[in-house]
């Protein structure tokens, strides 16, 4: 499977895990990304994250991060989901959002 094929359906996979939750919904403009235009949105208690999908063995969280947060353009919290072959979903996200999530800052 190819890299765009491979993130194309880790993007679906991810999305069908989260809309079962009720917290998301995948992006109208699919397969665009880019500048508010995440993989996934995502609104947990009226806080909107900008979710970055990585479906790769290979991973760099701070690149990863990095395209999140510009992406994000300061709309919404920047998030970076990701999966290697046979591992569960991994979520990163900046200290200082986390706690702001859970209520401590």
């Amino acid at each position: 499977m190819n890299s765009k094929k491979k993130g194309n359906a880790g993007e679906r996979e991810l999305c069908a895990i989260l809309a079962e939750a009720g917290v998301a919904h995948r992006n109208d403009q699919r397969y665009v990304g880019g500048i508010d235009n995440p993989d996934i949105s995502l609104d947990v208690a009226g806080t909107k994250y900008h979710v970055e999908c990585k479906r790769a063995e290979r991973f760099n969280a701070y690149e990863a991060m990095g395209q999140a947060e510009r992406d994000a353009n300061g709309h919404a919290v920047p998030l970076v989901v990701h999966r290697r072959n046979r591992k569960p979903w991994l979520v990163v996200m900046k200290l200082s959002d986390w706690l702001k999530l859970i209520g401590r800052k």
